[in-house]
């Protein structure tokens, strides 16, 4: 189990809520259209198309303090990268909202923004740009880049011939050097491997002491437990549980039945 920074209980009590999420809920609409040959197309050009609603996210409330690090899991499809997006503004709820106090930096989808036929180089450059990098930062901050995501000999080789888990440390390595009060982060330990998941490990631990806020979606109830302070269990877009983040992670072990893993890498 990665060691964590020491959390400052009083100073988290205390402090301004980063997010508060108050009652957000968040549907999308199914399209149904039945025509089973080519001349019902060219029949009924506009037959409407009927929609049923998919209720994705219900009534979910929680807060989360300044330098807390909050971990979100749940089954696929319970709801999780939803919210996420949610909160970070790229989906907007039907109900509820959300307060953010602070620089919210999403780390959501691997390589947005990434021009596969350009090489790791040109794309720190453009991404490092549109994250609102000078040019001397980026001048500055390259190498270390580079360093982060282990691509060294790799630099002037195009993306589109690059692993899902080189993309993802270039990304990542690009994102942390944006300033920012809150990071969202979704799924980013489950591409890279072990060595890159204990360097994450550590810029989590840097962002804490430096006051900074971690949400981190993940499917590994584990990595959850191992990096989080505090959790939430979604289940069909609801909150099942909230609470310390061992505390959540020991109760969705139980209810999936994995009961085994509970130990692991304690």
């Amino acid at each position: 189990m990665v060691s964590r920074a020491s959390l400052n209980i009083d100073r988290l009590v205390s402090a301004p809520p980063a997010i508060e999420v108050r009652g957000i809920a968040k549907s999308f609409r199914i399209p149904h259209e039945r025509r089973d040959t080519v001349r019902e197309h060219f029949l009924h050009p506009t037959k409407r198309t009927s929609y049923e609603a998919n209720l994705v996210l219900r009534d979910i409330n929680f807060s989360i303090k300044k330098g807390e690090r909050f971990g979100v899991v749940g089954r696929n499809g319970s709801g999780k990268t939803t919210l996420l997006k949610t909160i970070a503004g790229i989906y907007r709820a039907d109900a509820g909202e959300v307060v953010v106090n602070g620089m919210l930096s999403p780390f959501i989808e691997l390589g947005v923004g990434f021009n596969m036929e350009l090489t790791a180089r040109d794309n720190v450059i453009i991404s490092g740009t549109l994250l609102g990098l000078s040019k001397r930062d980026l001048e500055e901050r390259f190498d270390e880049i580079i360093a982060f995501a282990e691509l060294e000999r790799f630099v002037d080789q195009r993306l589109k011939n690059y692993s899902s888990g080189m993309q993802v440390r270039l990304a990542y390595s690009v994102a942390i050097q944006v300033p920012f009060d809150i990071l969202l982060v979704d799924e980013v330990l489950a591409v890279g491997d072990a060595k890159f998941q204990q360097k994450c490990a550590g810029t989590f631990d840097e962002f804490q002491e430096a006051g900074k806020t971690l949400i981190l979606v993940s499917h590994s109830p584990i990595a959850v437990r191992d990096y989080c302070d505090r959790a939430i269990l979604l289940e069909d877009g609801v909150i099942a549980s909230i609470g310390p983040a061992n505390e959540v992670v020991d109760f969705y072990l139980e209810r999936e039945g994995l009961t085994q893993f509970k130990d692991l890498n304690r």
